[in-house]
């Protein structure tokens, strides 16, 4: 039986501090994608791992974090977002630290996927509390610091994992690079326990297992073949894998169907601007992650970067993503869904700038085409996310945050499949940087439906 009332939701607060330890979460999470790659050849060399065992180290993390995102989703909805978000940091740390005494490749295979599992509890609660315990203009700031840490978050795992595994830290080699999270994370539990507002659950709902079990099938078919199957080759069993994912998810909408509460209820779809804004931040996180990897290839292959010097080079990028998230609410109300589909074009133009840039290897172009692509994806990624939670009642929360999470999970490991790919394969920087702007120019199409109302994107009042 579904019982559909609620406790009070968790109380509206100016704090910054609750909001401090919850994006320092976040920002853990997302720099675990992405640190490892730098770190990848001296790991492959300390532990004798295979070419097919490095592959799992470096994605296991994602594949089990993308998997298990809408799980982590309505456990929060059901348990309470504090109660998971400290869950999920506490294992996502001791994960971390077996990682980072890890003794064989197939032990640190292991332990990933146990970090990927922390995150995903973890992370879905962040926009969940985010929606429940701040209320207009603070909602705005803390959605646009949420950008900023995402976008921030994937050029510092590169810097800093350069920086770790450069310095080789009392002969720690590549270990500092997972053992990092280890005070962080101690600290942040500590806070976290005081600091975070103690909301209850959102909705006393069933939980859905046979939705649980069909998603999470068809994202890792999805997943695993996309992470693994270019540097294969494609293999039979990654097509297959392909296809079954797609049966799958025919599969997961029947079972919906037929469930009292289904993992995305109907009503949160037909929510204002949920679909579209769904579908334009996957596209922006696709062309971003093809971008970081694409640019990184490029940059330590034919440009002969350093893998520090390679990640320094995207700070433009960072700063102009996290400048546009911080500041596009000074931007007049009446422009605030124009400017989501011109930073679409902004963000097309820089991925045109960057092949004349790279091609040539020309440091002030792409400086500049660093920037014009940042400030585009910025000023998409932010006010989009703010008109899809814009609608949402408190006790959607849960259901909207995990959808727009995968989204954003999946729209990366997507992005790096996909033109990573296609620069592999063609060896052309060209060709992959029109791939990227005229993706992100269909995606700008995807989110015209956002223009049609013509209200501020000030989030509904509670």
């Amino acid at each position: 039986m579904t019982v559909t009332s609620a406790p009070a939701p968790a109380a509206r607060t100016s704090s910054p501090w609750p909001l401090t330890v919850i994006l320092a979460g976040q920002f853990m999470a997302v720099l675990d994608v992405s640190i490892v790659n730098v770190a990848a050849p001296v790991i492959r060399s300390d532990l004798g791992a295979s070419g097919s065992g490095l592959q799992m180290i470096v994605s296991g993390y994602t594949i089990a974090y993308a998997m298990l995102l809408v799980t982590g989703a309505r456990l929060g909805g059901r348990h309470g977002g504090r109660r998971l978000f400290l869950y999920g940091l506490a294992g996502f740390t001791a994960a971390s630290l077996a990682c980072g005494l890890a003794a064989s490749a197939g032990q640190l295979i292991a332990f990933r996927f146990l970090q990927g599992a922390g995150a995903a509890l973890m992370v879905p609660q962040v926009l969940s509390m985010i929606q429940t315990s701040f209320a207009g203009a603070a909602r705005a700031r803390a959605l646009g610091l949420y950008a900023a840490v995402v976008s921030g978050a994937a050029v510092a795992g590169q810097v800093l994992g350069g920086v770790l595994v450069s310095a080789d830290l009392f002969g720690s080699s590549w270990r500092p690079v997972f053992l990092v999270n280890v005070p962080i994370g101690l600290v942040l539990l500590v806070l976290g326990a005081r600091l975070l507002p103690a909301g209850g659950p959102s909705r006393h709902r069933a939980l859905d297992l046979p939705g649980l079990v069909t998603l999470s099938a068809a994202v890792g078919l999805l997943v695993v073949p996309l992470v693994l199957g270019h540097e294969r080759g494609w293999p039979l069993w990654s097509r297959a894998a392909l296809v079954a994912s797609a049966v799958m998810a025919g599969v997961f909408v029947l079972v919906e169907r037929r469930v009292a509460a289904p993992l995305v209820p109907v009503r949160v779809l037909r929510a204002p601007g949920t679909v579209p804004s769904a579908l334009a931040i996957f596209g922006t996180m696709t062309t971003y992650g093809g971008f970081l990897l694409a640019c990184a290839l490029h940059l330590q292959g034919p440009l002969g970067d350093d893998p520090l010097a390679a990640g320094l080079t995207f700070v433009p990028a960072a700063v102009g993503f996290t400048v546009v998230s911080l500041g596009w609410r000074r931007v007049p109300g009446r422009l605030h869904r124009r400017m989501i589909v011109v930073s679409f074009g902004v963000a097309g133009l820089g991925y045109l700038l960057l092949s004349p840039a790279l091609t040539a290897g020309n440091r002030p172009l792409l400086a500049a085409a660093f920037v014009v692509i940042g400030a585009g994806l910025g000023g998409a990624f932010s006010p989009t996310l703010s008109v899809g939670l814009a609608h949402a009642a408190p006790e959607d929360a849960p259901d909207v945050s995990g959808l727009f999470v995968m989204m954003t999970q999946l729209g990366q490991v997507v992005g790096v499949a996909t033109f990573g790919t296609l620069y592999l394969g063609s060896g052309s920087v060209t060709a992959t940087c029109l791939a990227l702007a005229g993706t992100i120019l269909l995606t700008g199409a995807c989110a015209l439906p956002l223009l049609r109302r013509r209200r501020d994107l000030r989030p509904a009042a509670p």
